[in-house]
C-alpha cells in the first residue's frame, strides 16, 4: 500500500483518479480548494477507510507524508484560467514549487499533469514531445500555457539541482464524466447545448481539429508513467491521435443524443490553435505499449449519460 497525495483530487481528472488508486489498494489524500473541483465528484469515496479530503490551496505550503504526489491542480478550460489569471499562474508555479518541495523534503515521487497547451498553436502537426511551441507570452491563454511551461521547467530544475523523481506529462484533449458543466469545453458544451435543446455554438468554421481522450485512457497513462523506469522524467504525450473536426464532433453529439440543435457560428477565439494532434510513440515504447483504448462513440456514451443524469437531477 502506498500513501498517495492527489493536488486537485476533487477534479474532473483527479476525481477519476483517486478512485483508480484507491480501488488498486492504496490510501489516497485528495487536495483541493474546489475553484472549479467539486466534492460531487468524490463524495462517493468518502466512507473508504483509506481515502482522506483536505481542503487546501496549492499555492500555500502543504506538510504530510506521502510515498507519490500526483500533481493535477490548476483550472484547465479558458473559462475557468481566464476568469482570474493571476490565480492561474500562481496555482502552475507556487503549486509546483510547494509540491516540489514537499517531495523533496519526503522522498517522494511526483508526477506533473501539463498539458498539450505548452505546444500553443502550433507550427509542427502532430506534436512531438521534442516540439518546443509556438506559445503567446501576452495573450488570454497565456496564463495556463506559459504557467505550465513555467512547472515543466520547475520540475526539471529539482531533478537536476535535488535529484527529486519526476515524471511529466502532456495531457491532451480530454472528456468524460465528472466535466463540470459549465467549464466552456468542447465536449461538456456540445453535449450540454444538445440534451437542452439550445443551439450548439461553432468557434470558426468547425474545420479545425481536435484529438479526444477518454478519462480512463489517461488516467492509465498517468499510472503507467509514475511506475516507468528510474531516470525517464518525460514529457510524454498522453493523448489520443485520432483526430476530429469539430463539425464532426458537434454531428456525432447530436446525432447521439436525438437533439433537434442547430448549429450556429461565432469568431475564432484569440490564440485558439487550430489543430492538436498528438505522436504518441514515446509513451507506447516507455509505457508498456500505452495507447488509448475507448474510441470516441463508446466514451460518448458514457459522457452523455452523465451530463442527462446531471441536467435530470437539476430539475
Amino acid at each position: 500500500m502506498k500513501r498517495i497525495l492527489i493536488t486537485g483530487g476533487a477534479g474532473f481528472v483527479g476525481s477519476h483518479l483517486c478512485e483508480r488508486l484507491l480501488n488498486e489498494g492504496n490510501e489516497v489524500i485528495c487536495l483541493d480548494n474546489y475553484f472549479t473541483g467539486s466534492k460531487k465528484n468524490i463524495e462517493h469515496l468518502m466512507d473508504h477507510h483509506y481515502f482522506e479530503l483536505v481542503r487546501h490551496d496549492v499555492t500555500e505550503p502543504f506538510m504530510i507524508e506521502a510515498d507519490e504526489i500526483y500533481n493535477m491542480a490548476c483550472p484547465a478550460s479558458p473559462v475557468h484560467y481566464q476568469y482570474n489569471p493571476i490565480k492561474t499562474i500562481k496555482t502552475s508555479v507556487m503549486g509546483a514549487i510547494n509540491m516540489l518541495g514537499l517531495a523533496k523534503r519526503v522522498k517522494a515521487k511526483i508526477l506533473q499533469a501539463s498539458t498539450s497547451e505548452v505546444y500553443g498553436d502550433p507550427a509542427v502537426h502532430p506534436q512531438p514531445e521534442s516540439y518546443w511551441g509556438n506559445v503567446n507570452p501576452i495573450g488570454l491563454r497565456s496564463c495556463y500555457d506559459e504557467g505550465k511551461r513555467c512547472a515543466e521547467t520547475l520540475f526539471m530544475d529539482y531533478h537536476l539541482q535535488n535529484q527529486v523523481d519526476v515524471k511529466i506529462i502532456r495531457i491532451f484533449n480530454t472528456y468524460g464524466p465528472n466535466m463540470n458543466p459549465n467549464d466552456g469545453r468542447v465536449v461538456s458544451n456540445f453535449i450540454v447545448q444538445a440534451l437542452k435543446g439550445q443551439d450548439i455554438t461553432m468557434f470558426g468554421d468547425g474545420s479545425q481539429t481536435r484529438s479526444f481522450q477518454y478519462v480512463d485512457d489517461l488516467v492509465e497513462g498517468s499510472i503507467r508513467m509514475m511506475g516507468s523506469r528510474d531516470g525517464f522524467t518525460g514529457p510524454v504525450n498522453i493523448g489520443n491521435p485520432v483526430e476530429f473536426t469539430m463539425m464532426e464532433l458537434a454531428s456525432k453529439v447530436i446525432e447521439m443524443t436525438n437533439s433537434t440543435s442547430k448549429i450556429i457560428y461565432l469568431p475564432l477565439p484569440q490564440d485558439d490553435p487550430l489543430q492538436r494532434k498528438p505522436v504518441i510513440d514515446l509513451a507506447k515504447k516507455e509505457l508498456n505499449g500505452w495507447e488509448p483504448k475507448i474510441h470516441l462513440e463508446e466514451g460518448l456514451v458514457k459522457t452523455i449519460s452523465y451530463f442527462d443524469n446531471l441536467l435530470k437531477a437539476e430539475h
